[in-house]
């Protein structure tokens, strides 16, 4: 059996992969009261138009009502907020001018706006895409009002269900206003207990990365906390200080045990105990209770309780060390600007557009009067940074005809005219849940737009949406698997290589900087580093999950990115015993090793290079004094050769 699901390819399995995560309990009562109670009170006040755009608003910021801090949900929320408003300003101008032909050029170039966006990062990809979809929705649903006035009510059942968000949460642990912040710093130290658990087992690797992932998280909490205090020009208070200074103790803890974890040996039980007590401190407000004695077996071992001594001393303290604002726990981010017109921006830009404009052709050739379901599904399929476009076609089709099931059921079971009100608010509830996979997200998103589009007069419209799915689909798979548009060393190696620059300024602080340096800077490059290599393993797993006639002249992204990661890894557990007496590599061969990796990056860059060509040779040397070397030629071995596989 387990070989019979090794053999099904991964284009072909990833359709049917579930996610699985908790119910978002407060997330669905939020959804309960957005679409489908403002589409009633349109009803109720026989003015159906607004309740609709209200309704649609609340159901696209609803998509983005992810887990996390109140000051993250804003920005999750409000930035695509403000991008839907202004898709749907451009869309209802265009039909207020009875553009005609011109919509599809008018698609055409809001489309490569939306696609090139998609690498800034997934808050400005989501904005963008929901930007393209009001766009086409104001374009073409006959709906009364002027442009200003239907992007306003847009905007307002956006800010319905961010309020809702700030008023409706669950209870708030000890922590005060904080309460989010300190749940996410809490996560860490508990993704941090389960790596130990799992060190030297098979699921050493992906605990790491689940805890990478939570350091990412918190750390972002953290700092659009101290970005909104910067703007509301508000000093940092006791509570925000005692949390950032043990936020720093959880990253050099975090730092601490990577080198336990290269060592590769189980641990005991207790070693995890300290972390967990941590976590419940922070939710608690309690102390952490006593922890256990100190080992120094090893200068992984040493290193690790010592770091779990300064991170006591952290949680005991009642007053910060210092009343400044917070530092920064890595550098800022370089700026992504010049990347929406790089090779990987333009192909987005140019995938998605040609998409979005093909599908309002053959729409507007079709039916002219309902032609904007056909290029509205073709946006949210067509995002190359959203999952492989092979599972999410596959997906939208069987959503979209079990969507179209369930609304016409619920039309010959329900009475009324309030009966699409009720299904809105239904689909409204399930969509935080949806989110487990694609196939049930398009379930709940169909049943709530065919509830707006049956509220503003079309009536019969359910079975054509089947059939203009079904062109869209077709559209997006021709498209979007053309040559140049496919290839997926354009769109990851730009990820990978961008992760493998981050990890040569890492391993090359470690090997060069001089004893004495801050610490502050070695960390700050080990989480852009981790950072980077995130991005790019998820961009690897999406582009080796698609389904790609080429697959096999293409680098093997993956192993590529989980080389990088051991590399980081061995270049942070070397780190370690430099802090405690272990003699420093030589300059010569540090460099050689640096500028190997360098070299790689530069390579794995140029997307016209043939595989195979132009990688340089790394020559293995054992180093008995320093281990480090050795691993880190070993996985840059690896890299040479799942780089130039094909």
């Amino acid at each position: 059996m387990l070989r019979a699901q090794r053999a099904v390819p991964a284009w072909l399995a990833h359709p049917f992969r579930w996610q699985r995560l908790p119910v978002p309990w407060a997330a669905v009562a939020r959804g309960a009261l957005c679409a489908g109670p403002l589409l009633g009170a349109g009803i109720a006040t026989g003015h159906p138009a607004p309740g609709v755009l209200a309704a649609l608003g609340s159901m696209l910021a609803g998509v983005n009502d992810r887990p996390g801090t109140r000051r993250t949900g804003i920005v999750h929320i409000g930035l695509p907020a403000l991008a839907s408003a202004l898709g749907m300003l451009i869309g209802a101008s265009l039909r207020a001018v009875d553009a005609g032909w011109w919509v599809v050029p008018a698609l055409f170039a809001v489309g490569f706006v939306s696609g090139a966006g998609s690498v800034a990062g997934p808050v400005r990809s989501n904005a963008g895409m929901q930007m393209l979809a009001t766009t086409v929705l104001g374009a073409g649903m006959p709906l009364p009002g002027a442009p200003w006035a239907k992007a306003l009510t847009l905007l307002a059942g956006c800010l319905w269900l961010l309020l809702l968000r700030l008023v409706l949460r669950p209870p708030r642990p000890a922590g005060g206003a904080l309460s989010g912040e300190r749940a996410a710093v809490a996560t860490v130290f508990d993704a941090l207990a389960d790596a130990l658990g799992a060190a030297g087992g098979p699921g050493a690797e992906p605990a790491r990365r689940r805890l990478t992932a939570a350091l990412d998280r918190a750390d972002e909490a953290l700092r659009l906390r101290l970005l909104t205090d910067r703007l509301l020009r508000r000093p940092a208070g006791r509570d925000e200080l005692l949390l950032a200074e043990r936020f720093a103790a959880a990253t050099a803890l975090c730092e601490a045990s990577v080198a336990l974890l290269w060592e590769a040996r189980p641990l005991p039980a207790r070693v995890a105990d300290g972390p967990r007590r941590f976590a419940v401190a922070l939710r608690t407000g309690r102390p952490p209770g006593r922890l256990s004695a100190p080992e120094t077996s090893t200068p992984g071992r040493g290193a690790f309780d010592q770091a779990l001594l300064d991170a006591a001393v952290a949680f005991a303290r009642s007053e910060p060390l210092t009343w400044d604002r917070p530092h920064a726990g890595r550098p800022e981010p370089a700026r992504r600007g010049h990347e929406l017109l790089g090779p990987a921006g333009r192909d987005y830009g140019l995938r998605v557009a040609l998409c979005i404009a093909a599908s309002a052709a053959v729409a507007l050739l079709l039916r002219a009067d309902h032609w904007y379901w056909l290029p509205a599904t073709a946006t949210f399929l067509v995002k190359p940074d959203l999952g492989p476009l092979f599972s999410r076609t596959v997906n939208r089709f069987a959503g979209t005809v079990a969507g179209v099931l369930v609304f016409a059921g619920a039309g010959l079971l329900l009475t009324g005219e309030w009966w699409p009100a009720l299904v809105a608010g239904a689909g409204g509830a399930l969509l935080p849940f949806a989110t487990r996979h694609f196939a049930l997200q398009t379930v709940a998103i169909t049943v709530m737009v065919l509830s707006f589009v049956y509220v503003s007069g079309a009536r019969e419209a359910a079975a054509e949406r089947i059939v203009d799915t079904s062109i869209a689909c077709a559209i997006v798979l021709v498209v979007g698997h053309l040559p140049r548009l496919a290839d997926p060393r354009r769109r990851v190696g730009q990820r990978v290589t961008a992760a493998l620059r981050a990890t040569e300024r890492f391993l090359r602080h470690v090997l060069t900087a001089r004893p004495g340096t801050d610490p502050a800077e070695r960390l700050a490059l080990r989480r852009a580093a981790y950072r980077a290599l995130g991005e790019a393993r998820a961009a690897a797993e999406t582009a080796a999950a698609e389904l790609l006639a080429a697959r096999d002249r293409n680098p093997d992204w993956p192993a590529v990115v989980t080389a990088a990661e051991r590399i980081v890894d061995a270049a942070t557990a070397c780190a370690v015993r430099l802090d405690h007496g272990a003699r420093r590599p030589g300059t010569e061969e540090a460099e050689r090793l640096c500028r190997a990796l360098s070299a790689m990056a530069d390579v794995l860059e140029d997307p016209g290079r043939r595989p195979g060509t132009g990688l340089p040779d790394v020559e293995l040397r054992a180093d008995p004094d320093c281990a480090t070397l050795t691993d880190v030629a070993t996985e840059l071995e690896h890299i040479r050769g799942h780089a130039g596989a094909g």
